[in-house]
């Protein structure tokens, strides 16, 4: 049996570090997995040493599930959760790509352009990449076929399109980043609006550029009848009005995170019920129900990993592995710059298996501080840091880094979670036709991504302004 004194407490925490990774990669739900880790772990190091005390690890659950599910900052997630439910049941994702393709059907390929403005349009009320993929997978696959689009281009830039939902405000992701970091959710949502942005352009500027060079991609632009085109973009409007206020105020600070929640859950819900009382369809009770239900059983599985998350810190606390990565990497002598693009390569990596909130709870604790420290220490200043910015700036910086290379690792061979979700859907299109369809999109992820490392301004212009 092996001799848990002979082995130190680094040591122990890589094993435990290495396990989690193996249960995530045998697909055992992530909460799960971190608490068996965090549990196994520090059992492992009250064996090997004798100030770590086991029972008292035990005894704080009690209180620590609560501190999770009480916190103000966390309130936000279930009602960011509900409004996208709450918007899929209403059908205003129909109602967004149909108005979206009513003005860009006259362009060729526009009606997959209108699919990817929909897919961040919906991304801001949704906030899940998976749920952004499959809510307009749903909708616009069948309109795409219909009209004969090519798989590749349909398929593909859904895929890719899904990915804008992780990014775009409000996302639970950036919540969550924000609060282990310790850093402000309002300027981390500010910091999203402009690369989301540019992240919808640049998709759209793909479709513009295939379809140019390869016409046969999509079919000659059919625009609407004027009828049909009118009533999309009737019912379009108040959709960008709603969607437009919460993205507005939140990156312009006009209204918190929390409040912001709450608003667009009120005007979202009585839309759609106003909607069914004149046409027929939209929210009706048994809708709002069904979106009850499922913000119910998604919150309760984000408790349980943020539960887990604060479980396996412990661990890793205890271990001192975290330290110790830091100080190895401040005293290695690397380029910070070649390290933070090493821990970027890393997240697209793991991104090919593992879910975008399980990836950033399990990895950022351990990149942060190393990025502190390759930066300067915690009060370093502008002109002396290695970065050549603040720490409260490089927070943000790195954040929407993370979160736009945790959406590469959704579209990227061999594992690519989105591309499995559109899969799905098109039963009758290859894995293979997807991920030869996402490629030119991932092409221009990498590119944006290039631009925001060597153009910071990008992500912290907007908190600047607004911070004062």
């Amino acid at each position: 049996m092996l001799d848990l004194i002979t082995i130190g407490p680094i040591q122990i925490g890589v094993v435990g570090l290495v396990i989690l990774f193996g249960l995530l990669i045998l697909r055992m739900p992530v909460g799960i997995a971190m608490i068996i880790v965090g549990i196994g772990g520090t059992y492992a190091l009250s064996l090997a040493l004798p100030y770590v005390r086991f029972v008292p690890y035990i005894r704080q659950f009690k209180t620590l599930l609560w501190e999770n599910v009480a916190s103000y900052d966390l309130s936000v997630v279930p009602l960011f959760v509900l409004m996208g439910y709450i918007a899929a049941e209403a059908r205003l994702s129909s109602d967004l790509f149909k108005g979206l393709e009513a003005l860009l059907s006259r362009l060729r390929g526009g009606v997959a352009m209108a699919a990817i403005a929909a897919c961040g349009g919906f991304g801001a009320v949704c906030g899940s990449s998976l749920a952004t993929a499959a809510t307009m997978g749903k909708v616009a696959l069948p309109e795409l076929k219909a009209l004969g689009y090519k798989d590749r281009l349909s398929a593909g830039a859904l895929a890719a399109g899904g990915t804008l939902g992780i990014l775009i405000p409000p996302s639970v992701a950036l919540v969550i980043y924000a609060i282990i970091v310790e850093g402000s959710i309002l300027k981390m949502f500010q910091a999203a609006v402009l690369p989301g942005l540019l992240a919808v352009l640049s998709f759209i500027g793909v479709i513009a550029i295939l379809v140019r060079v390869n016409p046969s991609l999509a079919p000659e632009p059919r625009p609407m009848e004027r009828e049909e085109r009118n009533r999309a973009l009737k019912r379009l409007v108040p959709v960008i009005a709603i969607f437009g206020a919460i993205i507005l105020g939140l990156g312009f600070g006009l209204f918190t995170p929390t409040p912001a929640a709450s608003i667009g859950v009120f005007l979202i819900a009585i839309y759609g019920f106003i909607l069914r009382a004149r046409t027929g369809e939209g929210l009706n009770w048994d809708g709002m129900k069904r979106a009850l239900h499922a913000t119910a059983i998604t919150s309760g599985m984000i408790y349980l990993i943020l539960f887990g998350a604060e479980v396996l810190k412990g661990f890793f606390t205890r271990s001192g592995l975290p330290q110790a990565l830091s100080e190895w990497a401040a005293n290695s002598g690397m380029d910070p710059m070649l390290v933070l693009i090493l821990m970027l390569v890393a997240f697209v990596i793991l991104g090919c298996f593992m879910e975008s909130l399980a990836m950033i709870l399990v990895v950022v604790p351990f990149f942060w501080p190393t990025l502190i420290a390759m930066n300067g220490g915690e009060y370093v200043t502008a002109d002396m840091a290695a970065f050549g910015m603040t720490n409260e700036d490089l927070k943000i910086w790195f954040g929407i880094l993370a979160l736009i290379v945790v959406e590469l690792g959704l579209i990227t061979p061999p594992v690519g979670l989105n591309v499995f979700i559109i899969s799905s859907l098109a039963k009758d299109t290859p894995m293979s036709t997807v991920f030869r369809g996402v490629m030119p999109f991932l092409g221009s992820e990498v590119i944006r991504v290039g631009l925001i490392i060597f153009i910071p301004a990008l992500t912290l212009t907007i908190p600047r302004l607004i911070g004062g």
